[in-house]
């Protein structure tokens, strides 16, 4: 059964210390990637994808990513304010979820890029969610096709697409692209205060409810000052 995710989250209140300097005085989703902020490449994103309003969360400059995103109205922004206290990839969604509704929304970091090949990935992930028999399905890239990404990968998937995560001393032929379908039922019984998001991601899959999809296209990795350069080769030649 198919979804029609409207609404997203977007978590922009990171404090980007990879990418110093650049984000000295810049918060990392106001960084240019071939002209245009990370976080327009995925609200413009987002908005091709019929998301019609995005939360996004903001901690550090937060005066910064408010001002750039006031006069947008597609999709329409409203601002989950964690000046107080950075609540991590977890707890930054809780206290959004009020603002978030009760169907399943897409989620997804203000720092991801991809290329989609012949169908736009979002509109996959929304064919494939099942929420019968899933919390959460995430987009997964294939670690030796991404650009930028030097890790050991985060999962291995099953036949029927049900996520492993990674040992602590092993590989994983899957990353984590920051591209998700999610469940508000996923954080039921959420941990309270700041708390990261792969906390939840592991309980759904001790139940089997955790699940991914292939990314089809590329995905680039954009951490650090470096890898501004790879991701911009990687759009040209992904235009051309």
């Amino acid at each position: 059964m198919a979804v029609t995710p409207r609404t997203a989250m977007v978590l922009a209140a990171g404090l980007g210390e990879r990418m110093r300097p650049l984000t000295d005085r810049l918060p990392k989703p106001l960084v240019r990637v071939s002209g245009k902020a990370l976080l327009d490449h995925v609200l413009d994103r987002l908005a091709d994808g019929g998301i019609e309003r995005a939360v996004v969360n903001v901690h550090y400059l937060a005066d910064q990513i408010e001002r750039h995103v006031a006069g947008r109205a597609k999709p329409r922004i409203a601002i989950s304010d964690e000046r107080s206290a950075l609540l991590g990839t977890g707890g930054g969604v809780v206290k959004a979820l009020d603002k978030l509704g009760g169907e399943p929304f897409i989620h997804v970091n203000s720092d991801t890029i991809w290329i989609d090949a012949t169908r736009p990935n979002l509109e996959r992930l929304a064919e494939a969610f099942e929420p019968a028999t899933m919390d959460a399905l995430l987009l997964l890239a294939p670690v030796a096709s991404s650009i930028g990404y030097a890790g050991r990968g985060d999962f291995s998937m099953t036949a029927d697409g049900r996520l492993v995560r990674r040992g602590d001393n092993g590989v994983a032929p899957f990353v984590y692209a920051g591209a998700a379908l999610l469940r508000p039922a996923l954080f039921a019984d959420a941990p309270a205060g700041a708390f990261a998001l792969t906390r939840l991601f592991d309980r759904a899959a001790a139940a089997g409810r955790l699940h991914g999809l292939r990314l089809e296209g590329v995905w680039m990795h954009v951490g650090t000052p470096d890898a501004i350069g790879k991701a911009e080769a990687a759009m040209v030649a992904g235009a051309t």
